[in-house]
């Protein structure tokens, strides 16, 4: 199969083309004619514009502004990349009925910044906070609007925390703090997450690459969610270290949270907030999509090779 790739050079791009490469022939879309390995040739949104990009049976649509954490991203940047590229980029796909597949990856972000109840699932009513969700909602809505023949299969992926050989994210910066010795200091709060390992996504992308599933939005999680305390043992278990939690009151946390607002200190109220709140993903219709019972990789398994991968 011949299967074009935008945002190749991303840790999921990266990924992706590894597990992909050896039974297909790929392209990226990139901002830059930059040659990587597994890919035959590199193209630019300019090609794009121009109908110069070689022909594929295939779109996998990675390019995108992740959530920047540290909100120093003005808003309209979300919306330029986000919606806007995924537009051009999917009236291109309606543009060529040759091409036989669209896979957009939007976010859990574009259904709901907080789970209300106990598991997200992919029929609650979006209600995205912030430029990063809303803009990949909006994306979302635009294909839902302009929807394909049934020859053809789109497909809107809402992973959750992705992890993996590469990453550098939160997860990442948890176990920078974890591998100094330090002890986690929000032992008494409870709560349960989910996470997607790498691994799982690349293997739900060739399944629906390869297979006849219908067309719709699905969500991308492990099989199970984790506490942020299991996840802090399983990091410091992958590292060697002994497990060190704390339990101070959440009153306390919670006041020492909006001294670090007024003081600009590591833990704020938001940080508290992300660290501490639920957010369980239902994995269910993608797995009943592909008949499986569960995914191959287990979530202990999966975060324990990515932080590994940390060198730390």
């Amino acid at each position: 199969m011949k299967i074009l790739i935008t945002g190749p050079h991303g840790f999921v791009g990266k990924n992706l083309i590894r597990s992909l490469c050896n039974d297909n022939e790929l392209y990226g879309l990139a901002r830059q004619h930059d040659a990587m390995p597994g890919v035959k040739d590199v193209f630019t949104w300019d090609d794009l514009a121009k109908d110069t990009l070689p022909p594929v049976d295939a779109i996998i649509h990675l390019a995108g502004k992740a959530h920047d954490t540290k909100n120093r991203t003005e808003a309209d940047v979300y919306f330029k990349v986000n919606r806007d590229l995924t537009q051009k980029l999917y009236d291109y796909y309606l543009a060529h009925p040759s091409i036989r597949t669209f896979i957009f990856f939007s976010s859990v972000k574009a259904a709901a910044d907080r789970v209300q109840g106990d598991v997200l699932t992919e029929d609650v009513v979006p209600t995205p906070v912030g430029p990063y969700g809303e803009s990949k909602h909006e994306a979302e809505d635009y294909l839902l609007a302009h929807p394909a023949d049934d020859q053809h299969k789109v497909f809107i992926l809402r992973p959750c925390m992705m992890h993996g050989e590469g990453n550098k994210g939160n997860l990442n910066l948890l176990c920078k703090v974890l591998s100094k010795g330090l002890p986690w200091p929000l032992g008494a709060f409870e709560n349960r997450r989910s996470f997607a390992s790498i691994a799982n996504v690349c293997y739900v992308v060739g399944r629906l690459l390869n297979e006849d599933v219908a067309s719709g939005i699905y969500n991308l999680a492990d099989d199970e969610a984790l506490s942020t305390n299991e996840l802090v043992a399983i990091a410091c278990e992958a590292m060697g270290r002994k497990t060190r939690i704390l339990t101070f009151g959440r009153g306390l946390m919670t006041v020492a949270a909006k001294v670090g607002d007024r003081l600009h200190l590591p833990l704020n109220s938001e940080r508290l907030g992300k660290l501490t709140e639920n957010y369980v993903v239902s994995n269910e219709k993608i797995k009943k999509a592909l008949h499986i019972d569960r995914m191959p990789v287990r979530a202990k398994d999966g975060l324990t090779k990515t932080i590994r991968s940390f060198h730390f």
